[in-house]
């Protein structure tokens, strides 16, 4: 058979063909998931992979998972020795074999052509409970992954088209809430849509010009970041970031520590240095903290870059086994994914003093919670993230804001917030107050992104409460003589009048019906001198409330 040329155009069409496949996956999940987890505050992402398993585009609703699903297909290629066939549908989320969370399960599809595997379908999701000790999944009080929730390594709950009734009532005998049997269902028909368009896409080109065209995407891909990496001077840079209580040992601390070699095009991330694992569940896997190290360094670099295998080629991610952001067997994970923000902060104060007009300030460290309980008027239970609250600002960069109210580092904007009327239907609790924080963005010439206060009254008798995150130790840093964000709180104050406040990773049963939860979401970390900013943007600001008249005046010096 003749080489084929490669047609740069249709090299262009198979790129956004790919997006657009994964696009309308996203928009199948969103539109046919019931929990408002999924269908509301999007945690889930969507992929498409080729035949062995590399990434071919991926739609990033949470970034944090979007880079976990590559490594699992692999993962999944070889467990099976590749015993599939049309129809096989494949369930995973088993931590110790490149999973990220037990609450983020995925699903695989694999996708025949001419009677070969070509190419997998993928979603993963984070559903409202997977087993465990505690209703919903997070458990600050465990040790080990048993406590945590179902580990469901690779497993087919379709076999060659045929549903697998064992294995599906073996899987969701061991979770509480039937709503999560109806958002994988969602999963898995989206997993569909996408193989369909691969055929489709098959069918119109063939296979003789798809293989030699994805090689070149991600020979272009693979060039396009080296180009952006040699941006970055070469040398070696060290950075880092901090993790505040490990759930067990009161006024514990941990340390990310990141040493950042450039060498022309290729760049690595070594952490080796980094603080040993913890006997909670402040622990990461492999996965979940390389997918922190990718997107934080995908925040410094050209955005236009398609995402495929091609991208990743040039990074070099060691993370030791035995270290806090890869705990290893058979250790507590939950809390992995939020170890995002540390590890990005480590990243950007490792490379701020080289490339300053590519590094953001810090960003608002999360802090959320997680109600679970009875609904007296619906007679049924429920389960809530409370995301609305989770979300601060970010931090500045040259020339620009932060982004205000956008969420952790690890959500990057993926996580949308809880509409207000259907926080009310989901939940029986009843919304106060949601709004901006005065005063809650680091100042600077380019201010943090601004923070939030939220109320809202439980409305179910023994609720219980689970917090998770560490945001109220630290601010998010300023930079370059920016200044820093705000802490977060969380306080509960029950009908008798008598006020808590919940440790960062905290388990609280029995919490009346009644009780008035507060949060605030700090800010981010502002960027230069704040008597730099332009005097309008202070104006403006003073007269919608996003800063106080003091501030105003004394940080910024407005001058009238």
């Amino acid at each position: 058979m003749s080489k084929i040329e490669i047609d740069q155009i249709l090299l262009s069409v198979f790129a956004r063909a790919f997006k657009s496949i994964t696009d309308e996956m996203s928009i199948s999940v969103e539109q046919t998931a019931r929990s408002p987890i999924l269908c509301e505050a999007k945690d889930f992402v969507t992929g498409l992979y080729d035949g062995e398993g590399n990434m071919l585009e991926q739609t990033e609703n949470l970034p944090i998972l979007a880079f976990s699903l590559a490594p699992v297909c692999k993962y999944i290629i070889k467990y099976f020795e590749g015993d599939f066939k049309p129809g096989d549908v494949i369930f995973h989320n088993d931590v110790f074999s490149m999973g990220n969370q037990n609450n983020d399960v995925a699903v695989f599809r694999p996708i025949f052509f001419e009677d070969k595997l070509v190419a997998w379908t993928a979603v993963k999701g984070h559903q409202a409970d997977i087993g465990g000790n505690v209703a919903g999944g997070y458990n600050p009080n465990a040790t080990e992954v048993w406590q945590e929730g179902l580990r469901i390594p690779p497993v087919k709950v379709y076999d060659g088209g045929t549903f697998r009734k064992d294995v599906w009532d073996l899987i969701f005998a061991n979770i509480r809430f039937d709503i999560v049997a109806e958002d994988m269902r969602a999963q898995m028909g989206a997993t569909n849509i996408g193989a369909r368009r691969v055929v489709t896409l098959l069918e119109k080109y063939g296979m003789e010009v798809f293989e030699p065209h994805k090689l070149a995407l991600f020979d272009a891909t693979k060039k396009m970041m080296q180009a952006e990496i040699a941006k970055i001077p070469n040398g070696n840079y060290s950075g880092e970031g901090y993790v505040y209580y490990d759930g067990k040992n009161i006024g514990s601390k941990y340390t990310i520590r990141v040493d950042i070699a450039v060498t022309d095009d290729a760049i690595s991330f070594d952490y080796s240095k980094t603080d040993g694992r913890t006997n909670g569940f402040v622990n990461g896997t492999y996965t979940s903290s390389a997918s922190a190290t990718a997107l934080t360094f995908l925040q410094m670099v050209n955005p236009d870059i398609p995402h495929n295998e091609g991208m990743l080629e040039p990074l070099e991610i060691i993370i030791p086994e035995g270290t806090i952001l890869n705990a290893g067997y058979p250790a507590a994970t939950t809390f992995g994914n939020h170890l995002c923000p540390p590890n990005a902060d480590a990243i950007q104060r490792a490379l701020g003093p080289v490339i300053p007009d590519r590094v953001t300030a810090g960003w608002n460290n999360l802090l959320s919670s997680l109600t679970t309980g009875r609904d007296e008027e619906k007679d049924d239970d429920y389960v809530d993230i409370f995301f609305m609250g989770m979300k601060g600002g970010a931090g500045a960069m040259q020339g620009t804001d932060g982004y205000d109210h956008i969420g952790m580092i690890d959500a990057s904007g993926g996580v949308l917030d809880q509409d207000y009327e259907m926080f009310e239907q989901q939940t029986p609790h009843t919304l106060i107050q949601h709004e901006y924080l005065t005063d809650s963005a680091g100042p600077g010439q380019w201010r943090g992104g601004i923070g939030t206060v939220t109320k809202y009254r439980i409305g179910s008798e023994d609720t219980q409460l689970v917090t998770f995150g560490d945001g109220d130790f630290e601010p998010a840093f300023g930079l370059f003589g920016g200044g820093k964000g705000t802490l977060n709180i969380i306080k509960l104050t029950k009908p008798d009048g008598e006020e808590m406040i919940p440790l960062n990773k905290d388990l609280i049963t029995g919490v009346p019906k009644g009780t008035l939860y507060y949060q605030e979401a700090g800010g981010g970390g502002g960027l230069g001198d704040p008597k730099k900013r332009d005097q309008e943007k202070v104006r403006d600001e003073l007269r919608n409330e996003l800063i106080s008249k003091e501030t105003a005046q004394t940080i910024y010096g407005l001058d009238d």
